[in-house]
């Protein structure tokens, strides 16, 4: 009899062991697409011989970052991004789902995978006459499929988790072998200027761009249900998905580490590229020839269809919560059909007007984490949701106008604006003024909230709730 028992509670610990690692990789292959791959290869030629400091901050906006968004939504557990922010109204729970999903969904995040995955899969391999037919098929059929593998939600931990995912870390183990075990060069390269004196802060805000942070409160809600469909519940399901979401961060720290050193020892041979995605065709080049082209867009295009399978299913799931009365799979074919519209409808206007949105819900994207993580289960929760959010706002709609192109830049009345916040507000100028304010508001919430400032009127807005 104890012998059964042994045996059972085996086959348990080996059964939560395997669930664990899928659903690492889950989570892993849905938020790590293009500019993961991108980004901390031209990092690491931009910093030369200060790569490591510079992977640091890159790791501290594109890892940590995220991980805590992750914690976020376990602590709170929260039943996707509506629920995170509802502490601070519906009103502004409901605004802040429809302006992240739209910027990291149909409006600039899900279109660029597939116009990422078509230049670097397809445009090389195709003549230049045949690029806008060959990218409105590809498209048809990368968001065709995306829509086919997406309509059963709980297929998706098998369809990413096991088998995607697992093929796209596999290719990218062989270029890191191949590439430690024959370097291209030393790491003694000149860093450029904004590398020589603050490495550490300028990889921080390189880090911005994987939109990470942003993206995992979005897609939260996505792995959430991976999870319950595996026949976890309460407490399990947090454990389990903190567990997952720590190692798939951790496999990532060293994905990056490793890109960024690809780019310092690339400087040996090759010189500084104008991005990543030419620094990471051409070291791959080096290594293997023109087979490295086609082997480059298998990798990419794995890396980019997970993320846009997770994209497209948070939006509906999200979209399908705030409006319940159109279905998941209505949404799905929204979503889909959008983003193929809008990656064959020039993307690039879309991407420099969608960049300046991403530097508004940055900042109030870590402030929700701040307080999520923090107070929501305090009885003056509310309050300081409400400050904190409140004093993030200004300085994040100054980063978003800083962000923006040069027809709203160079208004006299933003030029003015923003001389003054980024002279008087503290590191501003760095893209960090959001930081100060955002902790004031944080430390003004939590005084008033234990004064019992405004207790009651938070009290009545959570018995409406």
């Amino acid at each position: 009899m104890k012998d059964d028992l042994d045996l059972t509670g085996e086959k348990n610990n080996k059964k939560k062991v395997l669930h664990l690692l899928v659903v690492s990789s889950l989570i892993f292959g849905m938020f790590f697409g293009s500019g993961n791959l991108i980004f901390p290869v031209h990092l690491g030629q931009l910093a030369g011989s200060n790569w490591f400091s510079a992977a640091f901050g890159f790791a501290i906006s594109g890892s940590l970052f995220p991980l805590l968004a992750i914690m976020a939504v376990v602590v709170t557990k929260s039943d996707g991004l509506y629920d995170l922010a509802r502490p601070v109204g519906k009103f502004y729970a409901a605004l802040f789902l429809v302006l992240v999903h739209l910027t990291i969904g149909p409006l600039f995040g899900t279109p660029r995978t597939a116009a990422t995955a078509f230049q670097m899969a397809v445009q090389p391999f195709l003549p230049a006459k045949f690029d806008t037919v060959g990218m409105l098929l590809f498209t048809a059929a990368f968001f065709g499929l995306a829509y086919t593998l997406t309509v059963h939600q709980s297929k998706l931990l098998k369809y990413v988790g096991k088998y995607l995912n697992t093929i796209f870390l596999v290719l990218l183990a062989v270029i890191f072998v191949v590439a430690f075990l024959h370097p291209m060069g030393g790491l003694n390269h000149m860093p450029t200027q904004a590398y020589q004196t603050n490495s550490t802060v300028s990889g921080l805000l390189e880090g911005y761009n994987t939109v990470d942070a942003v993206a995992l409160l979005a897609l939260s809600v996505t792995f959430v249900h991976a999870v319950k469909g595996l026949g976890y519940k309460d407490r399990e399901l947090s454990v389990l998905t903190a567990k997952a979401g720590s190692l798939s961060i951790a496999v990532e720290v060293l994905v990056y580490f490793g890109l960024v050193l690809l780019g310092a020892f690339s400087l040996s041979k090759l010189t500084l590229s104008a991005n990543g995605g030419i620094a990471l065709s051409q070291i791959v080049a080096n290594y293997f020839g023109r087979f490295g082209a086609a082997f480059l867009g298998v990798l990419v295009t794995l890396g980019v269809f997970t993320t846009a399978m997770g994209l497209v299913a948070s939006f509906s799931q999200d979209f399908h919560k705030l409006f319940p009365k159109v279905s998941y799979l209505a949404w799905l074919r929204t979503t889909t059909i959008l983003s193929f519209v809008v990656a064959n409808a020039g993307l690039d206007n879309i991407i420099a007007w969608s960049l300046p949105v991403l530097m508004l819900l940055y900042p109030l994207s870590l402030a929700l984490i701040l307080v999520s993580l923090t107070v929501h289960a305090k009885p003056y929760a509310g309050v300081v949701y409400k400050m904190t959010i409140a004093f993030t706002v200004l300085p994040a709609v100054f980063d978003m106008l800083n962000a923006s192109p040069a027809a709203v830049t160079n208004m006299n009345l933003v030029k003015t604006v923003l001389a003054a916040y980024h002279q008087y507000v503290p590191f501003a100028s760095l893209g960090l003024g959001w930081v100060v304010p955002t902790f004031a508001g944080f430390f003004l919430g939590l005084v008033l909230g234990k004064l019992g400032v405004f207790a009651s009127a938070d009290q009545a807005v959570e018995s409406r709730n």
